[in-house]
């Protein structure tokens, strides 16, 4: 008969030896991944050794994928396939790895919670109405069938993601420092589009670098909201970085205002932000602006209705006021909880939209909310994004002069900016049928950042007084 194995000098062994065991297996694993790639070359392969990789950076320092989403989400232009039209792109790897992670450690650590925050209990509310118009969704509605499971899930995903998004950055910058980097860093990647828009030297790498859907709607709101409020109101700053912030404004609206003037969803969202830092931030000067250019409109309402009905604008407005009135009347079925995720795209050919019965979606974040979760879905966001904004208001008059309190005002803009693009398109939660997974790349921006006033807050809150920051290094 064989004794018993005595366990307790290979339990000490182990774990004397627990680090250099786990380099060794990590070595033995790039090993084997390098041979069966040499071996079998494949993406999926490739794939994988980087993703094992980027799992065991991340999870010693996570803070390090938010950066990580920008990064992917503006310069690397592509992603793994699914077999349809989307794709997933690195933003959505990024942040579905940084969410695995994050709950795993919670796990690990016996501390299922989430810090403090007023911004908390509209948000999983809204993921419990996500889910809940999820289930609805499966019921038969109308005689046609609903969108393919693939596509509902997609829908969830992006609405998942992006709550992941904020939740992520409000709890993993611990620290001014790492806002200030994932600021200065999207600064410095928004700053090279813009200039390869105006430079044609440069334009043939930016154009190979940045897709379209990389800088959608939120990508110039969030330019414009960062760089503006730096620059005026971060008085810490360098001199000859200030000037150059102001001329990365100059340079997007010019951008926006003349090479992409048919375009609203670029430069109105962005001005709209400025316009707003500057009533928080500098109340007089703000009003005396807004006035002017209440004055403009008046005496040259010509320029606005040029800016407004240029292109194909007019036949826009047209199609999506009648979009609007039908999707209102297919909701009357589900008022509460919608149709679930992308769900009605599939209904829309039973109504006639000016003679025709065709697929079509709102090309509004707001009418996307009511059909596909409900009134329930859009009073959680609106409720959200008043106490987003309510938390920016209060931490305007709490954080210390320099990048904090620059990055509050920014923080207030931006978040006035994206709701005027949510009237505009689907770029906030991008529909799965429209924008889809590759406006990911630009919508999370907003997330981010909104995440980050999170966590601006707690810091204060916490550290009571933070370091005062000077120029970016």
């Amino acid at each position: 008969m064989i004794g018993r194995i005595p366990l307790q000098p290979l339990r000490a062994w182990l774990d004397q030896n627990a680090r250099w065991l786990l380099r060794a297996l990590v070595i033995a694993a790039v090993l084997l991944a390098t041979i069966l790639i040499a071996r079998r070359p494949s993406v999926i392969y490739i794939g994988l050794v980087i993703g094992i990789g980027a799992a065991l950076v991340l999870i010693r320092k996570p803070v390090i994928g938010l950066a990580a989403v920008i990064i992917g989400g503006l310069v690397i232009p592509f992603g793994l396939g699914t077999g349809s039209e989307s794709e997933l792109n690195p933003p959505l790897l990024i942040i579905l790895l940084l969410l695995v992670i994050w709950l795993l450690d919670m796990v690990r650590r016996h501390d299922i919670r989430l810090l403090p925050s007023r911004t908390n209990l509209p948000l999983l509310i809204f993921l419990v109405v996500v889910l809940l118009s999820f289930g609805v969704g499966q019921l038969p509605w109308f005689v046609v069938s609903a969108a393919p499971i693939r596509a509902q899930l997609g829908g969830l995903a992006i609405f998942i993601l992006s709550i992941s998004a904020f939740l992520l950055t409000s709890h993993l910058v611990n620290d001014q420092r790492w806002l200030e980097r994932l600021t200065w860093l999207f600064l410095a990647l928004a700053a090279f589009y813009i200039a390869g828009r105006i430079v044609p030297l440069l334009s043939g790498i930016t154009s190979k670098l940045y897709t379209p859907s990389a800088v959608g709607s939120l990508f110039w709101t969030w330019l414009v909201a960062l760089a503006f409020s730096q620059a005026v109101y971060n008085r810490h700053l360098r001199p000859v970085w200030r000037v150059c912030l102001i001329l990365l404004v100059s340079m997007t609206f010019f951008v926006g205002m003349t090479r992409d003037i048919g375009w609203t969803s670029g430069w109105a969202p962005a001005l709209v932000t400025l316009a707003v830092i500057l009533l928080v931030g500098s109340p007089r000067l703000g009003v005396a602006l807004v006035l002017a250019g209440v004055v403009i409109v008046l005496l040259m309402p010509q320029v606005v209705t040029d800016l407004l009905v240029v292109g194909d604008n007019s036949y826009s407005a047209l199609t999506r006021a009648e979009a609007w009135n039908i999707l209102l009347r297919i909701v009357e079925v589900s008022p509460i909880l919608g149709l679930g995720p992308a769900n009605y795209y599939w209904y829309t050919p039973l109504y006639s939209i000016l003679g025709y019965h065709v697929n079509f979606n709102s090309h509004n974040n707001y009418i996307d909310l009511v059909a596909q979760l409900g009134l329930a879905g859009l009073v959680c966001f609106l409720w959200f994004s008043w106490e987003v904004g309510k938390l920016g208001w209060q931490l305007r008059s709490r954080v210390p002069e320099g990048f904090a309190k620059a990055y509050v005002y920014g923080a207030i803009g931006g978040l006035a900016g994206t709701l005027v693009a949510g009237m505009l398109g689907d770029w906030v939660l991008p529909f799965v049928y429209n924008i889809g997974f590759a406006g990911f790349r630009a919508s999370v921006l907003a997330w981010l950042f909104l995440g980050g006033l999170v966590a601006l807050g707690r810091i204060t809150h916490s550290n009571g007084k933070m370091p005062q920051a000077g120029s970016p290094d």
